[in-house]
């Protein structure tokens, strides 16, 4: 997989945060973006940046892993990112005055 140059790399970034801020994209196609930001593989990003195995990596890229809250942080601490719980969107954006 090629590695994309600086500033395609910055673009991506800026796209796949505006993407999670606004909900268009969920933890597991944020992790595909990330790897295809880094120019990596499944195996290369599990292995050399998020520290966990690349089974695990596939299998929750593909829906059909449940990986520990940890697991989920390893992947996403490379980009920056927490997972974590908030309320909906709608509820934050509107909340009454108190």
């Amino acid at each position: 997989m090629k590695r994309p140059n600086n500033k395609e790399m910055t673009g991506m970034k800026e796209a796949l945060y505006g993407d999670l801020a606004a909900g268009a994209i969920g933890i597991r196609e944020a992790t595909r973006q990330m790897r295809k930001i880094l120019g990596m593989t499944q195996k290369d990003y599990a292995e050399k940046v998020a520290g966990v195995s690349p089974r695990i990596l596939s299998e929750f890229e593909n829906g059909s892993g449940n990986p520990t809250l940890a697991t989920l942080e390893k992947i996403a601490s490379p980009f920056g990112l927490k997972v974590t719980f908030l309320p909906p969107e709608s509820w934050r954006m509107n909340r009454p005055e108190q």
